[in-house]
């Protein structure tokens, strides 16, 4: 073999270990955009318990709540004693559960005084990789908030910091660094020669670990391969290049520790492991049986659909998002009036790349697990609200410009503060003292300024789907798709007078981690113009044409129209400006039903008294500034409910689960759950390891508290002033106080209504969806209305448990499903 093919190979090895090592660390998204993802997403191809294990090793977090939160849930009666006594006897433990709580306690006493644990590394020219590393990691893939750019950045990072590593007084000017090969391949190879092969991918998964932050995000930026990482490229390659230089440069031994497969689950584990099954049966026996009791009560006269109760046509049918905080605003609307309310993925089944009047980047508007497919832009249609747009938006750029300017040029620094600090100490202090009426300041001047729904329409006007590249606009056909997805999703047959499209984003103020409470399946971006581009398709008259085609006869008083639900105040903005006249009464009536149900909404979320005073107290927490937890988001979610709205209409289900309306009477072919099961549940899977996992470990899974983050880059957070990342959630966003978590950490349990041979075909068609229920990263139970309305626990392997009392059920056609509980 010649040399150069010698190189190659050895090139093509290490690219091949660097991209499998690199799945031990999950993908990160900018803090901008921020989306909730199982930061253990490297591991579910394992069982959850070996999973944690070996994440613990990994990434030195924690995988299982602790003892005290156990305890409290047990003595709160969210725990089951008896299924508690049940799973602790299947895993060999016959001891009482508070003497094994006692045990669990001490080993998490042992493990924080064990110089093994955690996520810090004591030696200190690790730190010093670190400290140099991230201090250029954070100007390189900076996203416009740093005054000055690193120099060369176009070149990509490693051509970048081989540019500037000599003129960096911290780095050692010695071994690998002092002369840098030309690509990071060379250079990786270079600094593997002291290690065997068979040691590499080790090397390399300790490598990426040691920051799983800023991996998280470069890894999300080079696969994303948006306008920055077009600019400025990264690659792994280029990272562990750097990384590994850095290494050798000051010493360090990169020799991984002795490798563990994580395979050995500890003692303590299995006790916690007992308990954290014993406490999601426990919530999942109880909504089970709530949804199979209404199914069963709404069998017969009303039929399986019983969407709503209603008799007759409703007022109105709302679409929200399936979303945890929707269940509480949807209980709320429903109840002023005669409407149904429907739950639908946020992004309203069009994946788009949606660019704003004058927004300077456009953004994914669609769930990470789908690519974009089109790209809709605003197209103004009102040139004189056009024009006051822009000249407020010219107004606010100018003096944003000059205050910008004047703050941040050293030359005018301190004659600025000198100037305008009594005003700017004013200002402060309004919106610390009083944030209600700086609210009402501010949303006044958003009122005079109009939005782009007032003067614009999304540009989903006909294209050929020629050319290269994301189409701009739909086809006709992909018009009569999306609205007819919608429909069949959902098994809608009848349409109200008014039917809105309702996405959601939050108000919050000097809050870095604010997408986080936008629209999940918009990728932690608003909802309303995903709702926006629903309603105008649905609208368009040759779309109903083509969709009488396909079943869907809707009626032609039927007016679509999108709304936007701010889920920090629960009001409900109508973008109504193209209903008809004819509609006017109905939408005074619903808009006046709209603010009740706000009223009712915000008294519940907030704990106030009913009326003004609870808008008014959740208008104080969108607009303070010092307010660490504006609203709760998702924390609390638990649930997946998959099926009719009548199932739960007449529950109370505390905001925890995530409601996706379904039909299995108008899905025959089982269409319809099969894109649910393959889309939706996977994401609302991520959500929920997002929340449990920054309960459970904040520290290395979330993000700390937001009294001591600073923002990096606009791309992140750091704790304190440097270092790693943080990947995770706030500790505000979970926690109601120091060690007293208001996120219940449960892994999801999805409840569907479709007969139980219909949910195994889809499992046995997606390997992926039925390998996360066989390792334990979410539960499915099937409440089947062809089996006496009996629910179906999903096992492993494709196999069913059924409770003992439905003995005589016969088992599915064609399925494994046993008629009894294997146990």
């Amino acid at each position: 073999m010649n040399t150069e093919s010698a190189i190659g190979d050895v090139e093509d090895a290490i690219e091949k270990e660097i991209e499998a090592a690199a799945t031990a660390v999950g993908s990160v998204w900018p803090v901008h955009s921020f989306v909730t993802a199982n930061p253990l997403a490297g591991f579910e191809d394992r069982p959850f318990d070996e999973a944690v294990s070996r994440a613990a090793d990994l990434l030195g977090g924690r995988g299982y709540p602790r003892a005290a939160t156990f305890r409290t849930a047990l003595d709160e009666g969210r725990i089951d004693r008896d299924l508690l006594a049940e799973r602790l006897t299947e895993r060999g433990y016959e001891t009482d559960p508070e003497v094994l709580l006692e045990r669990l306690e001490t080993a998490e006493e042992a493990d924080a005084q064990s110089d093994t644990g955690g996520t810090e590394r004591s030696a200190a020219d690790a730190e010093r990789v670190d400290r140099v590393l991230t201090k250029w990691l954070s100007a390189f893939l900076d996203e416009g908030q740093a005054e000055w750019a690193m120099p060369n950045r176009e070149a990509g990072f490693y051509d970048a910091f081989r540019s500037v590593a000599a003129h960096d007084g911290e780095i050692p000017d010695e071994g690998l660094i002092a002369d840098l090969p030309a690509s990071p391949t060379e250079a990786i190879a270079a600094a593997l020669a002291p290690y065997p092969e068979a040691r590499w991918h080790a090397i390399f998964e300790a490598q990426f670990a040691a920051l799983p932050g800023w991996t998280g995000l470069l890894k999300r930026r080079a696969d994303d391969g948006g306008a920055w990482q077009s600019a400025y490229p990264i690659t792994l390659a280029g990272y562990l290049a750097v990384r590994l230089a850095l290494a050798d440069a000051f010493g360090v031994d990169v020799s991984p520790p002795t490798e563990s497969n994580g395979a050995a689950v500890e003692p303590s584990d299995e006790i916690a492991d007992a308990c954290l099954s014993a406490w999601e049966a426990t919530y999942r026996d109880e909504l089970v049986e709530r949804v199979a009791a209404e199914s069963e009560a709404r069998d017969g006269e009303r039929g399986a659909r019983a969407d709503g109760g209603a008799s007759g046509r409703p007022d109105a049918q709302l679409v929200f998002c399936i979303d945890t905080r929707s269940e509480v605003i949807r209980r709320h609307v429903e109840a002023t009036g005669d409407y149904e309310t429907h739950g639908y993925a946020g992004f309203f089944g069009v994946p788009m790349e949606y660019s704003g009047y004058d927004a300077e980047v456009s953004v994914d508007a669609c769930p990470p697990i789908v690519d974009p497919q089109h790209r809709v832009a605003e197209v103004p249609t009102d040139d004189d609200e056009q024009a006051n747009r822009d000249r407020w938006a010219g107004l606010r750029e100018a003096a944003g410009e000059v205050i910008e300017t004047l703050r941040s040029n050293p030359a005018t620094a301190f004659s600025f503060v000198e100037g305008a600090g009594s005003g700017y100490g004013i200002a402060l202090a309004a919106r610390t003292l009083v944030p209600g009426r700086v609210y009402d300041l501010l949303d006044g001047a958003d009122d005079a300024v109009p939005g782009d729904h007032e003067f614009c329409e999304p540009g989903i006007h006909d294209h050929d789907g020629a050319g290269e590249g994301l189409p701009t606009g739909l086809t006709p056909d992909e018009k009569v798709e999306y609205a007819a997805t919608a429909f069949e999703l959902m098994g809608w047959e009848a349409f109200g007078r008014l039917v809105v499209f309702t996405g959601h984003a939050a108000e919050t103020a000097n809050n870095p981690y604010d997408s986080s409470l936008d629209c999940g399946a918009c990728a932690g971006n608003p909802g309303g113009p995903n709702a926006r581009v629903l309603a105008a398709i649905c609208n368009d008259p040759a779309v109903r044409a083509g969709l009488r085609k396909r079943g869907h006869d809707v009626p032609g008083d039927a007016v679509f129209l999108a709304a936007e639900h701010n889920t920090t105040t629960d009001e409900i903005e109508l973008y109504d400006g193209d209903v008809p006249d004819s509609h006017a009464a109905d939408l005074e009536r619903l808009r006046a039903d709209l603010d009740a149900a706000r009223e009712r909404a915000a008294a519940e979320r907030t704990g106030s008294a009913a009326g003004g005073s609870a808008v008014r107290e959740a208008e104080r927490r969108a607009g303070d500034w010092a307010e660490t937890r504006p609203e709760w988001g998702l924390a609390g979610n638990a649930g997946f409910v998959v099926g009719p709205r009548g199932l739960t209409a007449d529950l109370d289900l505390d905001g925890r689960a995530f409601l996706h309306s379904y039909d299995w009477t108008t899905d025959p072919d089982g269409d319809a759950l099969e894109a649910i099961l393959a889309g939706p549940m996977v994401v609302t899977q991520w959500i929920n390891a997002q929340y449990y996992f920054s309960t459970v470990d904040n520290a290395a899974y979330g993000s700390g508290s937001k009294v001591t983050q600073n923002p990096v880059g606009n791309v992140g957070v750091y704790q304190g002033n440097g270092g790693d990342l943080m990947g995770g959630l706030p500790l505000q966003s979970v926690m109601a106080g120091t060690d007293k978590p208001y996120h219940q950490p449960l892994r999801l349990s999805t409840v569907v209504h479709a007969p139980v041979e219909r949910a195994e075909a889809v499992l046995a068609d997606h390997e992926a969806v039925a390998k996360l229920l066989d390792n334990d990263w979410l539960s499915l139970t099937v409440v089947d209305p062809t089996r006496d309305h009996r629910a179906f626990h999903y096992e492993s392997d494709l196999e069913w448990s059924a409770p003992t009392e439905s003995a005589q059920v016969e088992a599915p056609a064609g399925s494994s499903a046993p008629t009894v509980a294997d146990d």
